[in-house]
């Protein structure tokens, strides 16, 4: 994990083309106090490390961002209000690399759209 205290992991379903996730935001991390004070919110490159973490738990091995698409931040996501989030991941083998469409929500808000696709370090 690259920000350590960022968010801690509940439940980590994956299937062969699926993997659903559930997170919780810890609002005392370090990456808020600077994210904005008194107003905290996620920033969406950590959103997108959190997605390449959880895809490089799945394959047991390091990966780098090789094309992001379709990046659609649709909602804020504010650790002391909605710290739990749901991150379901699909994937499929490309020849470019692994090819991820992720959703992030909380509720039943999304706050993230985006597809990506990693390659092997």
């Amino acid at each position: 994990m690259l920000i350590a205290d960022l968010y801690t992991i509940h439940k980590n379903e994956i299937t062969d083309e699926v993997q659903t996730v559930e997170i919780t935001l810890n609002p005392d991390s370090h990456i808020f106090k600077g994210h904005f004070p008194d107003n905290p919110v996620t920033p969406g490159v950590c959103m997108l490390q959190i997605i390449k973490e959880l895809t490089e738990d799945r394959v047991g091995h390091a990966l780098f961002m090789k094309k992001a698409s379709n990046v659609k931040f649709l909602a804020v996501i504010n650790p002391e209000k909605t710290p739990d989030l749901v991150i379901t991941n699909r994937f499929k083998d490309t020849e470019e690399g692994i090819k991820i469409q992720s959703i992030f929500t909380f509720g039943d808000v999304i706050a993230l759209k985006v597809t990506l696709i990693f390659a092997q370090l």
